[in-house]
C-alpha cells in the first residue's frame, strides 16, 4: 500500500510566527505530529510519503503513485483541507480523513467527497480502516464509540518522514485530556477529562529518535494541559532530567499548562531542571465573573497576577491567551486585559474573540438558546479565504451578549496597543528583568545563539532584524537597551530575548491583517444581515 499523507495549509495566525520563522531560515513553526503518529500506527510494511502543504504542494507524481491519501486537519485548516480533498479526487485517489475537524464535525460539507472517515483517536479507529481496506471496502466511517485508548501502546511517531530542517520547533506529546470543564474548550470533548499519558520510557525513546536524526533545539510538548496528571508528570521529570544531563541538554521544552501550576513550586523547579523554558497559560480574562460563567474556576482560586509572577520568577517564560466576548462581560474588558498584560509584562499575549467550537458545552448551550450563527452554504462558499473559521479574529460564529461592534472595537484597540513595536519591546525588557535564572547546567544561552549562526539563513535573518529594529525604526533605542541589559545582567536569557525580538517582525505584519479581517467581517455582516441565520 502506497500511502500519501497530506497536511493542509494554515492561514496566517497569531501563532504561525511567519516572519520570525522565515528570518530564522525555516518554513514552518511546527510539524504535523498527528500524521506522523498515524504513519506509526499503520502497518509498517506500507510505503509512506508525507507532504506538508505549508512547505510545498503535492506534485503530480505523488498523486499518481498514491493508493490511499490520508489527511488530518484542525478547524482552522478546513479551507485547504477541502481543496486538497478535491485535488485527490481529481486524481482518482481514495481519500481517508481524520483529526480534530473531522472528529468534531463529521458531516461537514468539506468532507462530502471523503471515502473513509477515521474519527476519534487513531489507536482505536485506524485498525478499523486497515480491516476495511483489507476487505476491499469502498468506504466507511469509523468511530471509537466513546472509548479512549491507552497511550502506553502508542508507538513513536515517524519523525523520519519529516523535512526536519523546515521546522523551527519539533513536537511530541506526553498526555491527552484535561481534568477541567471550561465551557468553551473542545479538548475534553475530543480527549476526555481523565488525562492519559505515555510512560517516561516512551517519551524518552521519542527524544532519542529525534536525537538520532540530529535534531537539536526547541521541542513543543503539545499536551493541552501538561500537568493534568501530576503524578505521571513527576515520574517523567524524574527520568528526563538525568537523560538531558547525560546527553548535554540537546533539547529545551515549551508546553501548555493550567494556571494552578503556580501552586506547585517544586514541580516548576523540576520542569526547569529538565530544560523547560516556556509555558502557555490560558488566563482568558482578569474578570472573575466571566471566568466563573465559563466554568474556568481554576483561574479564580488565586490572584492571577501572583500566579504569573510566581511562575516567571521560578524561571519559566509565561505566554498567555486572553478572550473577549464572554456572556455577561462588561464594557471595557479589552482595556482590563491590556492593563493586566502590561502589569504582568507578559510579552506573548494572544487576545482573541470567543469562538463556539463544535460540540463543546458552549456550543450546545448557544444552540439551545438559538444564538449560534450559520451561513447559507452558498454564501459561506463565497467567503472562503476571506474570513477564516477557528481563528482569533472570527466574528461570525454566535450572537454575543453585548454588541459585536463593541467587542470588535475593544479587540482591535487591545491588539494594536499590545503589539505597537515600542510597547512590545518595552514589555520584553521588563519581563526579561523578572525572569528567574534557570537552575540547570544546560549550555549557556550565548552558545545556543552561536549554534544558530552556523546556518547562513539564520545569520541573514538576525542581521535583517538588527537593521530593522536597531537602525531604521523609531523604537531602536528600546531595542538596544533591551539587548544590552540582557547581555549585562541576564546573558543566559539572550536566546529567549532575541526570539521575542524576532517575533516583533511577525506582530508588526499581523496587526494589519487583524484589522483587515475584523473590519472586513463587520462591514460584510452589516451589509448582509440576512445571510446570518441563527441555528
Amino acid at each position: 500500500m502506497r500511502v500519501l499523507l497530506v497536511y493542509p495549509r494554515f492561514p496566517q495566525t497569531f501563532w504561525s510566527f511567519d516572519r520570525a520563522v522565515a528570518l530564522m531560515g525555516h518554513r514552518v513553526l511546527l510539524p504535523p505530529l498527528g500524521l506522523i503518529t498515524v504513519a506509526a500506527l499503520l502497518p509498517q510494511s506500507w510505503e509512506f510519503q508525507l507532504v506538508d502543504c505549508n512547505i510545498r504542494a503535492v506534485d503530480e507524481e505523488e498523486w499518481r503513485r498514491a493508493d490511499l491519501v490520508i489527511l488530518s486537519a484542525m478547524l482552522v485548516q478546513k479551507k485547504d483541507l477541502a481543496d486538497q480533498i478535491a485535488l485527490a479526487k481529481a486524481h482518482s485517489c481514495r481519500v481517508a480523513v481524520g483529526g480534530p475537524f473531522a472528529s468534531s464535525t463529521p458531516d461537514a460539507p468539506e468532507l462530502a467527497q471523503v471515502d473513509f472517515l477515521v474519527l476519534d483517536e487513531g489507536e482505536i479507529t485506524l485498525p478499523l480502516l486497515v480491516e476495511a481496506l483489507t476487505r476491499g471496502d469502498a468506504g466507511g466511517r469509523f468511530t471509537a464509540g466513546g472509548e479512549k485508548p491507552d497511550l502506553e501502546a502508542t508507538p513513536p511517531p515517524r519523525f523520519d518522514l519529516l523535512e526536519l530542517k523546515a521546522y523551527a520547533m519539533m513536537a511530541i506529546q506526553f498526555s491527552r485530556g484535561c481534568p477541567f470543564q471550561c465551557e468553551f474548550c473542545d479538548i475534553i470533548v475530543l480527549y476526555g477529562r481523565k488525562p492519559r499519558t505515555k510512560t517516561p520510557q516512551q517519551l524518552i525513546a521519542e527524544l532519542e529518535a529525534l536525537r538520532s536524526l540530529h535534531w537539536r533545539g526547541e521541542i513543543f510538548l503539545v499536551d493541552d494541559n501538561f500537568i493534568g496528571n501530576k503524578r505521571n508528570v513527576n515520574r517523567l521529570l524524574a527520568e528526563l532530567e538525568p537523560w538531558q544531563r547525560r546527553r548535554g541538554y540537546p533539547f529545551s521544552f515549551t508546553t501548555e499548562a493550567s494556571v494552578d501550576l503556580a501552586g506547585d513550586p517544586d514541580l516548576i523547579g523540576r520542569m526547569t531542571a529538565c530544560g523547560f523554558n516556556r509555558v502557555f497559560l490560558g488566563i482568558e480574562t482578569p474578570d472573575t465573573g466571566s471566568l466563573s460563567g465559563a466554568g474556568k474556576h481554576q483561574n479564580t482560586r488565586n490572584p492571577l497576577l501572583e500566579a504569573v509572577q510566581t511562575i516567571t520568577e521560578a524561571g519559566l517564560l509565561v505566554m498567555a491567551g486572553f478572550i473577549l466576548g464572554f456572556d455577561g462581560e462588561q464594557a471595557g474588558a479589552g482595556e482590563r486585559i491590556v492593563a493586566f498584560v502590561e502589569e504582568s509584562a507578559i510579552p506573548l499575549a494572544m487576545v482573541g474573540i470567543l469562538q463556539a467550537l463544535p460540540n463543546t458545552a458552549l456550543w450546545h448551550r448557544l444552540e439551545r438558546e438559538q444564538r449560534l450563527l450559520k451561513l447559507d452554504p452558498q454564501v459561506e462558499a463565497s467567503l472562503r479565504g476571506r474570513f477564516d473559521a477557528g481563528v482569533q479574529t472570527n466574528l461570525l460564529n454566535f450572537l454575543p451578549s453585548r454588541p459585536m461592534e463593541e467587542i470588535a472595537a475593544e479587540f482591535l484597540n487591545a491588539f494594536d496597543r499590545l503589539y505597537e513595536p515600542a510597547t512590545y519591546l518595552a514589555r520584553v525588557q521588563r519581563y526579561a528583568s523578572r525572569l528567574g535564572r534557570l537552575q540547570t547546567r544546560r549550555r549557556p544561552s550565548i552558545q545556543g545563539v552561536l549554534g544558530h549562526l552556523g546556518r547562513p539563513a539564520a545569520v541573514a535573518g538576525l542581521l535583517t532584524m538588527i537593521w530593522r529594529q536597531g537602525v531604521r525604526r523609531p523604537s531602536r533605542g528600546l531595542f538596544w537597551r533591551c539587548l544590552l541589559d540582557t547581555l549585562r545582567h541576564r546573558p543566559q536569557l539572550l536566546d529567549q530575548v532575541l526570539w521575542m525580538c524576532l517575533l516583533n517582525e511577525h506582530f508588526l505584519e499581523y496587526r494589519a491583517l487583524v484589522r483587515e479581517q475584523v473590519q472586513g467581517q463587520l462591514s460584510w455582516s452589516q451589509a448582509h444581515p440576512q445571510a446570518l441565520v441563527a441555528a
